[in-house]
């Protein structure tokens, strides 16, 4: 068992704070290594009885990325009519995602039909696999940010389209888009907060008592 001791507690602080959903990235290529080590990484997350049901596609065609884009576009527009006055000129503003810059896009799906795992927790809770994947998502993204990369999740999609344009199995089920490259520029605090649309919450946190 090793010794976490308190310098390696101190630079995981500093690791989970300094991780960024990444918007601006240089185009110079990720070293195949390096993603590769992250990805290694991400498959040590938990998963409800050991599922294990991440599915990472690689996204390299430029058609299907065309296609990704596409529906991030319409999605986008869409989502800026739901706000009113001020709050709508300030999304419009907002770069929400770095699909044309990044060197590498990675598909996230559970796979919702899996054998693996026996079913084991999830009679109660089915949700449990998809919740599954997500962990596996931050460890990539904290992984990727020990190497250097800069993580962007990109949620203004149409699931289903994507799925689709990826031909992926019927039930595969998209969980996460991400971006992944070099990030041109490094913040302590997060986009959105440097920008306008929301701070941190110190509060949201906290511990209840019950």
């Amino acid at each position: 068992m090793p010794a976490f001791d308190d310098s390696f507690r101190s630079a995981l602080a500093d690791l989970f704070a300094w991780r960024r959903d990444v918007r601006r990235f240089r185009d110079d290529p990720v070293p195949e290594a390096d993603l590769r080590a992250c990805l290694d990484l991400a498959h040590l997350s938990p998963s409800v009885g050991n599922s294990q049901p991440w599915r990472f596609v690689r996204v390299a065609d430029p058609d299907r990325r065309a296609a990704v884009v596409a529906s991030f576009e319409r999605c986008n527009a869409a989502a800026a009519e739901t706000y009113a006055d001020e709050r709508a000129a300030l999304y419009r503003q907002l770069k929400l995602a770095g699909l044309r810059e990044a060197p590498v896009h990675l598909a996230v799906f559970c796979d919702d039909a899996t054998g693996t795992g026996h079913g084991l927790g999830r009679a109660t809770m089915p949700e449990m696999l998809r919740y599954s994947v997500v962990g596996a998502v931050q460890t990539f993204w904290l992984a990727a940010r020990a190497y250097g990369l800069g993580v962007g999740w990109v949620s203004i999609l149409d699931p289903d389209e994507v799925g689709r344009g990826l031909d992926v199995p019927a039930t595969w089920h998209l969980v996460a888009y991400l971006c992944v490259g070099r990030p041109v520029e490094e913040h302590r605090d997060p986009e959105l907060a440097r920008h306008g649309w929301q701070g941190r919450d110190l509060d949201a946190c906290c511990l209840f008592e019950r």
